[in-house]
């Protein structure tokens, strides 16, 4: 009959999977002891251990295995350690880190989580780019400079100046400012960091992305007296974020 794996084994598991890493034994005194590292900056993104209940503050003399990993929000972990399973981060109460039983008292599905959570955390910037959700931006076009008009009605997919922080799969509404001054179009990101080197008095392009038209808007919905009255947005003069209440009116 088969073994059935423990929850540190199932943990280990699931690490070297996701993320290719494996467990490291940093200390002899405390040989069962194991750390989760990205490859990069070296931060700690799970610390596994087995400690006495009794340390824990719970009932019983006997060792049990525990998995520390760090959030970003102390509400959260606030409201995790409320929860049965869950305990401030045991030799690590600083951070944000918390203590997780690997006893079966918290479902191995909410376990996966939390470390996916840890890693993004501890990751450095480079890799929280890499690794972030897709994003939304409202991208400035000026005609004076090019007919992103003419070039949507020849093809579907073109060429743009990357914005800082875009990556492929990333959205961008168009904004095309004066006389149009309004957006007009949504796109998707398909593909960033095309080597591209162009300056003049006007401007200055580093790198390309390319971006495939997916909807066309009426000049008359998106002006930019609406987007000041309505959302806030008083100027479009480079790559920026966009409020979720105008994500939802752009998205219907």
């Amino acid at each position: 009959m088969e073994r059935k794996q423990s929850f540190r084994e199932k943990v280990c598991g699931y690490v070297k999977k996701e993320y290719g890493s494996e467990p490291e034994y940093l200390w002899n005194r405390f040989p069962d002891y194991s750390v989760f590292r990205h490859e990069d900056n070296r931060k700690w993104f799970g610390l596994i251990m087995d400690v006495p209940r009794v340390n824990l503050g719970l009932a019983g003399e006997e060792r049990v295995d525990i998995l520390n990993v760090k959030l970003d929000d102390p509400v959260f972990a606030d409201m995790l350690v409320q929860q049965e399973g869950y305990l401030r981060g045991y030799h690590i109460s600083k951070g944000n880190w918390i203590s997780i039983l690997l006893d079966g008292t918290v479902p191995f599905e909410e376990i996966c989580g939390l470390i996916d959570l840890s890693f993004r955390v501890t990751a450095s910037a480079k890799k929280k780019q890499k690794i972030r959700p897709p994003k939304e931006w409202l991208v400035p076009a000026n005609p004076k400079y090019y007919d992103i008009e003419h070039a949507f009605d020849v093809k579907e997919e073109i060429d743009w100046k990357q914005g800082s922080g875009i990556k492929a799969g990333d959205t961008v509404f168009m904004y095309v400012a004066a006389p149009v001054s309004a957006v007009l179009y949504k796109c998707t990101v398909t593909e960033t960091d095309i080597p591209f080197d162009y300056a003049d008095r006007n401007l200055t392009v580093k790198a390309l992305m390319k971006i495939k038209l997916q909807k066309r808007y009426d000049p008359s919905r998106f002006t930019i007296e609406k987007l000041k009255n309505e959302y806030g947005i008083y100027a479009v003069r480079g790559p920026r974020g966009i409020p979720d209440s105008l994500s939802a009116a752009l998205k219907k």
